[in-house]
């Protein structure tokens, strides 16, 4: 078991943590890191999406189970009682997210309310910063880079405040699978044509 810990810590760890992302992304700040000025853990992942930023932006903003879903493995999601649905599609007359929005996760009635986040800031077209309700322990970005006038880079920053060893043997990994596929999803799905 202690090899296999250390195997992981040392190989895998250090990939998923900056999964896609080019040494200039992982070394410079982006919007939320200024939440958590040393944090325990931050991780940046990046892709590049085939679309201009106005193309992935209304992806980002229908995140949320109460909206089309976290675009991830919904029968993971579902097997701790998620009850999440993916909205592969539009959602016609969808307001942006405003500061203060909750992002839920899970049911309302569910893990005792806990399992949301708040949106703390909304740049538009360009970033959703998401943090715990109370005290700020992490972060979620979901950041849109544009690269060219057809090409956007989407970085997702993660950090997190405390370390824990719970959240770095199986948090950390599970979060890494459950969002690398969110990013590829909203990828091909921005990078569709309109109407197809």
């Amino acid at each position: 078991m202690a090899a296999a810990v250390g195997a992981y810590s040392l190989a895998l760890r250090p990939w998923h943590l900056r999964w896609g992302a080019t040494d200039a992304e992982v070394a410079r700040q982006w919007p939320g890191d200024e939440l958590i000025v040393k944090p325990s853990t931050r991780a940046v992942r990046a892709v590049t999406v085939n679309a201009p930023a106005a193309r992935a932006w209304p992806w980002i903003m229908q995140v949320g189970r109460e909206r089309g879903g976290f675009y991830s493995y919904a029968w993971l999601e579902n097997l701790i009682g998620a009850d999440i649905r993916n909205v592969y599609q539009r959602i016609p007359g969808l307001p942006d997210r405003q500061a203060g929005d909750t992002v839920w996760m899970a049911p309302r009635d569910k893990f005792g309310g806990r399992a949301r986040m708040i949106v703390a800031e909304v740049r538009f077209e360009r970033a959703m910063i998401l943090v715990p309700p109370g005290d700020v322990e992490g972060v979620w970005s979901f950041i849109l880079e544009p690269a060219s006038d057809h090409t956007t880079r989407f970085v997702m920053l993660s950090l997190a405040a405390k370390p824990r060893i719970a959240d770095r043997i199986f948090w950390e990994p599970a979060h890494f699978v459950m969002e690398r596929k969110m990013m590829l999803t909203i990828k091909r799905l921005a990078e569709q044509v309109q109407g197809a």
